[in-house]
């Protein structure tokens, strides 16, 4: 287990934490969730010790071991993949380590034998004998081939060095473990492992992340940072934003009648424990649920950005054709020969491991690039706007304020009318006189927000457009997008976006395309897709 007490943490004149006191316990799985700059990375480096609070403290039960998912892709660079991951037991890695030097020794005396004795208990109390095997299990399942565990960690990639560090925190069987972002650089198979993995896990999880689908998946609480204070909410993330809007609602109608807004939550308790996915987790939920009292539903200071995209006019039914397009970049294929039409409506996912065919897809379909065969033609009655997954050209150097710069893409020019787009975005005050080159990653994708809402397309392509953003712009992207009446092809890693959005789904493969009308779960779970996909990508 793992408490503070009192911790409080001030940057100048902010205060990032208040007195925050909470308990976290064995068995259960915590989402860290908070707006950008609330701290959440912050309180896992206070959790861990790498950082110290201002004040307060932090308590970890004698004995237990703590994990940490480390940050610094170059800390192991000269270390063998195997070695890296049993490192993340320090006690176990020492013995090793030891153990060699007294067995490499020319000569052997009592004391060495005496001491190597001592080792070798530890070691096997320690389970180090299973630790190779146990390493190597963690690797698999995070897709690190065998052919690369006796290699050093300099020669593997940086996504791969990020599957290596993530199985150095799961190995040992950590009493406390602390992950940050855990799922990012990880592919749909591996993230799906990790799910599993953390589900089975036993003791006590304190997680970050923006993908909602793994949050739902192994979070039995979520630990909200609202106010400079941490609350606690039984459930996982689906239940956290709905029992908010539940709450927000009910303070907005402050007429109404306690009774009733009592048989609104139990109602909403209900739905959420019949819809829980997993049935150990359900039964437990179900009991602790049971317990909440209106008081337990708490409005939140969360602001969510406002993105309605609405179609200036409907498109006809000759939508987008596409026939036989090729592309090869730096002499590798990236596309080949792929056809498709899309019909209108249609909301299309482009899934696949390889990134840069896809973007170098939608960049043709825009104009943007040159297929090397093939063509492709948009119905007349289309208009298309498009969200690129590298929107530096649009800032970089451009020295005018957030009104000036949404100004270029309007056909009205008033500040008032343009100052309203953008405090849909957030931006309200003096925030819309902010420079455009300055922005962060997430409030570029928030303008491009507003200049494709402008722009009134019935047809909206999107590349990765969840990068960058916090959890409560995806939710209302992911929204927005559910009620569009128009026409999306659009290429996201977010599951939960994927699955929600999206009515079809093509995979481009190194031999061709598979393209299903179907939900992504669906396609995923499909055993014939599974036995199609070893084919295309043998």
């Amino acid at each position: 287990m793992i408490t503070t007490s009192g911790i409080s943490l001030r940057y100048g004149g902010r205060a990032l934490f208040e007195n925050v006191n909470i308990k976290f316990t064995p068995g259960n799985c915590y989402g860290l969730i908070g707006a950008n700059g609330s701290g959440k990375s912050t309180f896992l480096r206070i959790l861990s010790g790498e950082l110290e609070a201002n004040k307060g403290e932090v308590t970890v039960d004698p004995g237990e071991r703590l994990a940490v998912l480390k940050q610094n892709h170059f800390e192991f660079d000269e270390c063998d993949v195997l070695k890296t991951v049993i490192m993340g037991h320090k006690r176990l890695c020492e013995i090793m380590d030891e153990k060699e030097a007294l067995y490499a020794k020319p000569e052997f005396s009592e004391e060495d034998g005496i001491r190597l004795s001592e080792l070798e208990g530890e070691f096997a109390e320690l389970n180090g004998w299973e630790a190779e095997s146990e390493a190597a299990t963690l690797l698999n399942g995070l897709g690190i081939r065998e052919e690369f565990h006796n290699k050093k960690m300099k020669s593997l990639d940086g996504s791969d060095k990020v599957r290596v560090l993530l199985a150095q925190a799961l190995f040992g069987n950590p009493d406390i473990l602390l992950l940050d972002e855990p799922t990012n650089h990880l592919d749909v198979a591996s993230i799906t492992w990790l799910e599993n993995f953390l589900y089975n896990f036993e003791n006590t999880v304190i997680v970050v992340s923006h993908d909602r689908h793994f949050l739902n998946k192994v979070c039995t609480h979520i630990a909200d940072i609202d106010f400079g204070k941490i609350q606690l909410y039984v459930g996982n993330y689906d239940f956290w934003y709905q029992s908010s809007q539940l709450a927000i609602q009910q303070a907005r109608d402050l007429n109404k009648k306690t009774e009733a807004k009592m048989k609104e939550l139990q109602e909403f308790i209900q739905r959420f424990s019949a819809n829980a996915s997993k049935s150990k987790q359900a039964t437990s939920r179900k009991k602790l649920l049971e317990k909440l009292t209106l008081e337990d539903i708490r409005p939140s200071s969360r602001k969510y950005p406002f993105i309605d995209f609405k179609p200036e006019r409907e498109a006809g039914n000759d939508l987008l054709s596409v026939s036989g397009i090729s592309k090869v970049i730096d002499g590798e294929k990236v596309l080949n020969d792929v056809s498709f039409t899309v019909s209108k409506g249609e909301k299309i996912a482009f899934v696949g491991p390889d990134g840069l065919a896809k973007t170098t897809l939608f960049n043709i379909l825009m104009g943007e690039a040159e297929a090397d065969s093939g063509e492709y033609k948009w119905g007349v009655t289309t208009s298309q706007a498009y969200f690129p997954k590298d929107n530096s050209m649009y800032f970089d150097g451009v020295d005018i304020s957030l009104v000036d710069w949404l100004r270029q893409f309007s056909s009205d020019n008033t500040e008032t009318f343009l100052r309203g787009w953008l405090g849909r975005m957030l931006f309200s005050g003096e925030e819309a006189l902010k420079k455009a080159s300055v922005l962060s990653g997430g409030e570029k994708v928030r303008c491009m927000f507003s200049k494709m809402m402008l722009s009134g397309a019935n047809v909206l392509l999107f590349d990765e457009p969840t990068n960058h953003l916090d959890l409560e712009s995806i939710t209302a992207l992911n929204n927005g997008l559910i009620n569009f009446k128009g026409t999306i092809l659009f290429v996201s890693h977010d599951h939960e976006f994927v699955q929600t959005v999206a009515d079809r789904i093509i995979e481009i493969t190194p031999n061709g395309l598979i393209d299903r009308k179907i939900k992504y779960d669906d396609y995923l779970e499909s055993e014939e897709i599974a036995l199609l996909k070893k084919q295309m990508y043998s």
